[in-house]
């Protein structure tokens, strides 16, 4: 496995992970419609850009390097609060869970935490989304409950969980 920092021309597979991995991790979750309605929102190419033009906001690709394929993505932000990092995003398509890249992208983005300097991870996951129990497996506890309207009468009822990081 190998990560790969991602630029603007990787925005269009981005957007494709994006797709395949919710289209399995949320469905029954959440509505297609909601799932719809994020993806244009939340992986729209203005989005995105954005993100890669702001200094703290960090994508990369996740690699198998012995099937030369991008099997997810990891995105967060560093000094998201004082002394937070935030994990907004990490996605795998369905093939390839199961295989230690959530693991691996969890275990390098602790690594960039303390290079950072940042001593806390925070992370939202939905509260019906199987991730929590991988999250808890790598250490992470939920800290508080949140319901957050997104429009459109959609909400996100998530879990905020977080990882203290010993320096």
């Amino acid at each position: 496995m190998k990560l790969i920092e991602a630029t603007e021309k990787d925005i269009p597979l981005i957007q494709d992970l994006a797709r395949r991995s919710w289209e399995n991790a949320y469905v029954g979750i959440i509505s297609n419609e909601q799932i719809e309605y994020m993806l244009s929102e939340m992986y729209s190419t203005k989005e995105i850009s954005e993100h890669l033009q702001n200094p703290n906001y960090h994508y990369y690709l996740i690699l198998d390097e012995n099937n030369n394929s991008f099997e997810g993505f990891i995105g967060y932000e560093h000094g998201y609060e004082e002394g937070t990092t935030k994990l907004h995003r990490i996605y795998l398509v369905p093939e390839s869970k199961g295989k230690g890249f959530g693991k691996g992208a969890l275990d390098f983005l602790k690594s960039k935490v303390s290079e950072s300097g940042d001593g806390r991870i925070i992370l939202n996951v939905n509260k019906e989304n199987s991730a929590k129990n991988f999250y808890e497996s790598q250490g992470y506890r939920v800290y508080n409950e949140l319901v957050l309207d997104i429009g459109r009468n959609f909400v996100m009822d998530d879990y905020q969980m977080e990882l203290l990081i010993h320096k």
